[in-house]
């Protein structure tokens, strides 16, 4: 079949496109639904957790007219912690929202160390901290209590072990079902290992 001039191009461009993994957007779709279920929390007054904001300098600001500004440079201030955070029956909770495409383990090039070490400040201190995992091939999303994540983290900090394995995961981790309303109810699943 004969193509005008450039179409040909256009597509294998388009089907190129398609094929590239844009990192800076792995965890939204997950993200957005955490963010859809803290609504219908609080909406319905069964706790207050927000997703953080990160800490940005701005450096340069663009006022052609008030209504008009626009940040033109800025940067990260300093390493973000994790990424909620609130109150639920009278107790701190923290957690960390993370999405692998990953069939068989969570490698821990998904989250850094200054993440886990706060997440672990927070932990002493008696707060409730966990780490909600989505394994996109799986279509599985799965609230992984701290205690049992920090184990194999402080495994790979002794001798180098780069991940969690599904399986393991599977064993100490409580599914959450996708639902309409909340999307993802993970305080069922804090009341099951939280407070039972």
């Amino acid at each position: 079949m004969k193509y005008p001039q450039g179409v040909r191009k256009q597509q294998s461009d388009s089907a190129q496109r398609s094929n590239e993994i844009n990192y800076g957007q792995r965890g939204m779709t997950l993200e957005k639904d955490l963010d859809k279920t803290n609504q219908f929390y609080l909406d319905s007054k069964r706790a207050i957790i927000h997703k953080k904001p990160t800490p940005v300098q701005i450096v340069d600001v663009d006022y052609p007219s008030r209504k008009k500004a626009k940040i033109t440079e800025a940067y990260f201030k300093v390493p973000s912690t994790s990424d909620y955070n609130g109150i639920y029956k009278g107790k701190y909770i923290d957690f960390e929202a993370k999405e692998t495409r990953n069939k068989t383990r969570f490698p821990f090039i998904n989250i850094h160390a200054h993440q886990v070490e706060h997440m672990r400040a927070c932990h002493n201190q008696g707060g409730i901290v966990f780490i909600i995992l989505k394994f996109t091939v799986h279509d599985e999303v799965y609230l992984y209590p701290f205690e049992h994540f920090v184990k194999h983290w402080d495994v790979f900090l002794a001798d180098g072990r780069k991940s969690i394995t599904y399986a393991d995961i599977k064993k100490e981790s409580i599914l959450l079902p996708i639902k309409y309303n909340p999307r993802y109810d993970y305080l069922a699943a804090v009341d099951e290992f939280y407070f039972e």
